[in-house]
């Protein structure tokens, strides 16, 4: 699933491409892939409006257009944004054709989990999900005091705590557990538990972790690409994830692979504690 630095990655990439063209006709492959707003056709109500830029708020890709709407993009599992050059036949997993005065963009979904929301930008926090997000754990704003009030008195894992959207914005899986190996800390930890020392390592760690992901252009294992079609590179840099009984990197110990909050998770059980 794109997490945070995947979809900063497709942000900027299709950014490059896009801004300042006009959508000229959208094609509805498979209708459901698409939300519109107050039964307006989506290929209706988005076409002959024009890119104005590119945002991202936590997992969603913001495409604003002019005229007060937004495009809300979610990849859930397999989503992808490509942008092609000229005229390309969709393939069988593509649900949405943008058909731009300059070249196309494919929104693609294996899983078929994915949609694209047409939202007015005045609306577009008030009324969808996006009102509901924890803060953007690289801004400025974002510091270990704020995660600590995020955290607040829950006596849940750390690992459940910085999966839920509600308290953090982003993050997934793969950033968790990074993030919890670099600050040496257990998963299995409550969130309650944690001192002042290790909530400022875990601020800190888990900057780290997203920016370094952001500048390998996000982590490929599967079908996460950018809206050029390339993989990211952050794979070879993983300390944990993905990698449940292999030797720790850092003390040779096998490492664990359990199960918390629904998600599969990889720590090491003597460098975390």
């Amino acid at each position: 699933m794109p997490e945070l630095p995947e979809v900063e990655t497709i942000r900027r990439t299709l950014a490059q491409h896009v801004n300042g063209l006009k959508i000229k006709e959208v094609k509805l492959v498979w209708s459901s892939a698409v939300i519109s707003w107050e039964d307006q056709p989506f290929e209706v109500l988005v076409a002959d409006r024009q890119i104005q830029r590119i945002d991202r708020r936590g997992k969603y890709l913001l495409i604003r257009l002019d005229n007060d709407l937004t495009l809300i993009a979610h990849m859930r599992m397999t989503g992808r944004l490509n942008y092609y050059t000229e005229k390309q036949p969709p393939d069988k997993h593509t649900h949405v054709v943008f058909c731009l005065d300059k070249g196309e963009v494919h929104f693609s979904d294996v899983r078929k989990f994915g949609r694209i929301q047409a939202i007015p930008t005045s609306r577009s926090i008030s009324d969808s999900s996006l009102g509901k997000l924890g803060p953007e754990p690289l801004e400025l704003e974002f510091t270990p005091q704020v995660l600590k009030e995020r955290f607040g008195k829950k006596k849940v894992s750390v690992k459940a705590a910085l999966l839920d959207q509600h308290v953090l914005a982003g993050l997934g899986n793969i950033y968790v557990d990074e993030s919890l190996f670099q600050a040496r800390i257990s998963p299995n930890r409550t969130v309650d538990s944690l001192t002042e020392e290790e909530l400022a390592e875990l601020h800190q760690a888990i900057r780290n972790v997203l920016q370094a992901g952001i500048d390998a252009q996000g982590t490929s294992f599967r079908d996460y690409r950018d809206a050029n079609g390339e993989k990211g590179s952050f794979e070879r840099a993983l300390q944990v994830y993905g990698r449940g009984g292999e030797p720790c990197k850092v003390c040779g110990q096998k490492l664990e692979r359990v199960r918390l909050a629904g998600r599969t998770t990889v720590y090491c059980s003597q460098c975390q504690k």
